[in-house]
């Protein structure tokens, strides 16, 4: 009996330790889940917040950001199956290019007043000085990561967004008149869907377009402006692009009138 007990009671640690051990590691792995999503929602707050000081100098509301963060959305979403994309689309690629998204003209904040909030054409000096805002947006970006000493897979894509988001299929756009498919795949999601958003809203310099007319200018700029492949599946889904406009309306009533 002393035999049984004695081993009875070595079993009975060890289940007591077992037990203790498979609890502090469901704990650790709750608290784990619990930081990440804390960093994850830190980032996308900080992300918005940065974006903002650069949109709301020529907005009049950060709606732009979130619209045009879903149209990316919507469209890799839609892409991601197509031969063309489905090698590089998947669900951490496009959780980056939503997220990144709206940094797309954070590089506007180095750009003067008198050119950013001009109420009318720019001229071809001034309009210079504005296509620099893709390069200062970079380049505020490549600063960060040199602060930090590393390089993250997130800032590379919100590097190409900022950097080529007006470059255009037919090599006409800028800053390196890239042309085709060298132009990266999230500044093409990010050209179309910045374009779509610009024409439907009211600005200093122009009115708001119906969203008709929108779509109708964004397929006659296929093969020019835009990837073929992006324009179609826009074609084939601009009733959704709609529905996210009119769910994040401006605070004037102007872009409601474009979506009705």
């Amino acid at each position: 009996p002393p035999i049984v007990m004695a081993r009875i009671e070595t079993h009975l640690k060890l289940k007591a330790a077992a037990d203790f051990l498979r609890d502090k590691n469901l704990f650790l792995e709750k608290e784990v889940e619990r930081r990440t999503s804390e960093v994850q929602t830190l980032q996308e707050v900080t992300i918005l917040a940065l974006a903002s000081l650069a949109e709301t100098r020529d907005n009049d509301t950060g709606n732009h950001l979130r619209r045009t963060q879903l149209y990316v959305q919507l469209l890799a979403g839609k892409l991601r199956s197509h031969p063309r994309f489905d090698e590089y689309l998947n669900d951490s690629i496009i959780t980056m290019m939503f997220k990144s998204a709206p940094l797309h003209d954070i590089g506007k904040v180095g750009i003067p007043d008198r050119i950013l909030l001009k109420p009318g054409r720019l001229d071809p000096e001034e309009f210079e000085i504005m296509k620099k805002h893709t390069i200062l947006g970079r380049e505020a970006i490549e600063h960060a990561e040199h602060t930090l000493g590393l390089a993250v897979e997130f800032l590379r894509i919100a590097k190409e967004i900022i950097l080529y988001h007006h470059e255009k299929w037919d090599g006409s756009g800028y800053p390196d008149g890239l042309a085709g498919t060298d132009i990266p795949v999230a500044a093409r999601l990010m050209a179309l869907a910045d374009v779509y958003d610009a024409m439907i809203s009211s600005r200093v310099y122009k009115k708001e377009m119906p969203h008709e007319k929108a779509v109708e200018m964004i397929g006659d700029a296929k093969g020019s402006h835009f990837d073929p492949i992006v324009v179609d599946t826009f074609m084939a889904h601009h009733e959704e692009f709609r529905l996210i406009a009119r769910q994040y309306l401006d605070a004037d009533a102007e872009l409601k009138k474009s979506l009705e």
